[in-house]
C-alpha cells in the first residue's frame, strides 16, 4: 500500500520517531541564523553526534541508547538536514562548525566529545580545527574533512570495478560528482528519492538487509522534496571552499578516533597522520559505510575503548 505524503510526514515526524529513542526528547534551537533540531538524552559528559548523507538524527538509533547509559547524548540535524533549516547558503563546513559551536555555547557546555559520520564527520573535524577549545575528543566515522585528494577522484570507474557492491580497492562514488550539479538533481529526484536510497544502501553496505524498511522509508521521506535535495547537495557543492579552508588549518592536538569501513579504512589510514597528532584508527572490515546499522556492536566497542580515561 502506498503511503500518502501527508501520512508519511506524520508517521516519520520528529514527534513520532522520538518514541524509538527511549529517554530522549526533541529540542529546537536558534543558532548562527538557523533553526536546528536536536534530540537529547542521558546524563554525564556530553557526546554531540552529527549524522551524514542521506540520513538524519535517526541514524544514531543503534548506538545512542547505549551511550546514554553513561553520557549525555545529543544528536543534531545539521544545517540542511531533517527539520533543521535549509537556507540558500552557509554549507561550507566552517560555517556549519560555527552552528554547532553556538549550540554548544547555548546549552551551557564548556566542552564536548564530537562524533561525526560521513558529512557529519567533516563538520565535526571543522569544529575541531576552528574551535578546538570546545572539543574534548573527536570521533570520525568514514568522514574526514575535505582535502585536495578529492580532486583526484575518477570521473569514470576503472573497468571491471563498478558492480553491485562498492569495490573496496577501487571505490566509485559517482554521487560526489552528481551532487555538485545545481538545480537538476531536485528535478530528477523529487518524489523519487527512495530509488536513490535503495540503490545507495545496497551498493555501499556489505549486508544491505541491516538497513531496515522503516529506516529506508524515513530517509526517503526526509529527502524527497526539492528543498531537502538542494540543501543536502550544497554540502557537496561547498567542498571547494572546504578544501581552501583546510589549507590554513593546523594539526589537531586533541585525541582523535577514526573508524573506517571496508572501503574507507585505507584512505583514512593515509590521511589521518597528516591532520592529527594524537590519533587512533579502527578498521571495521566486515561492514560498509553505514556502520551504525551494519556493525553497531563494533562501533560501540571502539568508542567506549576510546572514551576510557
Amino acid at each position: 500500500m502506498t503511503v500518502s505524503s501527508g501520512s508519511a510526514q506524520q508517521q516519520f515526524s520528529d514527534k513520532q520517531l522520538i518514541e524509538d529513542f527511549r529517554g530522549f526528547s526533541n529540542h529546537y534551537a536558534e543558532v548562527n541564523g538557523v533553526h536546528l533540531h536536536y534530540v537529547d538524552g542521558g546524563t554525564g559528559e556530553t557526546l554531540i553526534c552529527l549524522p551524514g548523507w542521506p540520513q538524519t538524527w535517526y541514524s544514531y538509533l543503534n548506538i545512542a541508547a547505549e551511550f546514554s547509559k553513561t553520557h549525555r547524548v545529543i544528536v543534531v540535524d545539521i544545517r540542511g538536514m531533517g527539520t533543521s533549516d535549509k537556507p540558500q547558503n552557509g554549507y561550507d563546513k566552517k560555517t556549519m562548525a560555527e552552528d554547532i559551536r553556538q549550540l554548544i555555547h547555548l546549552l551551557g557546555l564548556k566542552k564536548a566529545t564530537l562524533i561525526g559520520h560521513d558529512i557529519g564527520g567533516m563538520v565535526a573535524m571543522s569544529i575541531a580545527f576552528n574551535h578546538p577549545e570546545v572539543v574534548e575528543k573527536l570521533i570520525v566515522a568514514d568522514g574526514l574533512h575535505p582535502n585536495e585528494g578529492m580532486l583526484q577522484m575518477s570521473l569514470l570507474p576503472v573497468p571491471g570495478t563498478f558492480g553491485q557492491k562498492m569495490d573496496a580497492n577501487m571505490p566509485y562514488a559517482w554521487w560526489m560528482g552528481f551532487n555538485q550539479v545545481k538545480s537538476l538533481p531536485e528535478k530528477i529526484l523529487e518524489g523519487r528519492f527512495r530509488f536513490l536510497i535503495d540503490w545507495l544502501f545496497d551498493y555501499v553496505m556489505i549486508d544491505e538487509t541491516k538497513m531496515t524498511e522503516k529506516e529506508r522509508s524515513i530517509y526517503a521521506e526526509a529527502y524527497n522534496d526539492a528543498a531537502s535535495i538542494r540543501a543536502s547537495n550544497a554540502w557537496y557543492q561547498a567542498f571547494g571552499q572546504d578544501i581552501e579552508d583546510s589549507k590554513t588549518y593546523q594539526q589537531l592536538t586533541m585525541p582523535v578516533l577514526g573508524i573506517g569501513s571496508n572501503v574507507s579504512y585505507q584512505f583514512m589510514q593515509m590521511a589521518m597522520p597528516y591532520v592529527c597528532q594524537n590519533s587512533h584508527l579502527v578498521e571495521l572490515s566486515n561492514g560498509g559505510h553505514y556502520m551504525f546499522e551494519e556493525t553497531p556492536e563494533q562501533v560501540i566497542e571502539a568508542i567506549y575503548n576510546f572514551l576510557k580515561p
